[in-house]
């Protein structure tokens, strides 16, 4: 888990350029929205219970349009920090998960699907293109305005087994008056 806490920031920080990103962070609300916590604007009110399943709708949203057999990863989203806000009242929300294709040929095709598919639900993508690892992964990164959320995807066709490994996080939930964030 610890190193899953240690790559959210640097998801965070690919995430530039986007309209869910400001400062280099992702966000998700409108312009008038705050935008005080170190770049990552405001998601609303919510209790991280609620704001957790909301991310696992979203990411069930982008495994629907792989469209191409295979299997998820058994992952729950985790609770983070927002930048530069109380711990105990604000917080983001990431989910992590692979997607592994019953055949490795599949998983360009799985990747050239989202890539025609995410922008007809909602999503804009801000960058598509190799990284520059050795493996020169392909690597999509999209922002949902409405659903408030960023994904990063990087197609890992190198791995044994290759595989697709997203990431999507959310923009800085506050909590209701009088709770405080539950980590998990």
């Amino acid at each position: 888990m610890s190193a899953l806490v240690l790559a959210v920031p640097l998801v965070l920080t690919t995430l530039t350029g986007c309209s869910m990103t400001h400062d280099n962070s992702v966000n998700g609300a409108d312009s008038t929205s705050d935008s005080g916590s170190g770049g990552v604007r405001s998601s609303g009110t919510s209790t991280s219970r609620d704001a957790s399943d909301a991310m696992e709708r979203v990411s069930s949203g982008i495994y629907d349009l792989i469209g191409v057999k295979g299997k998820a990863s058994d992952s729950r989203p985790g609770v983070q920090e927002c930048p530069g806000k109380d711990r105990d009242t604000h917080f983001q929300i990431f989910h992590q998960w692979s997607f592994y294709p019953t055949s490795a040929t599949d998983l360009g095709t799985a990747m050239q699907h989202l890539k025609e598919d995410l922008p007809k639900h909602g999503w804009k993508i801000v960058r598509y293109g190799q990284d520059t690892s050795k493996n020169k992964n392909t690597v999509l990164i999209a922002d949902n305005d409405a659903k408030k959320a960023g994904v990063h995807i990087t197609q890992m066709e190198k791995r044994n087994p290759p595989k697709l490994s997203l990431m999507v996080v959310s923009g800085c939930y506050q909590v209701p008056d009088g709770q405080e964030v539950e980590h998990f």
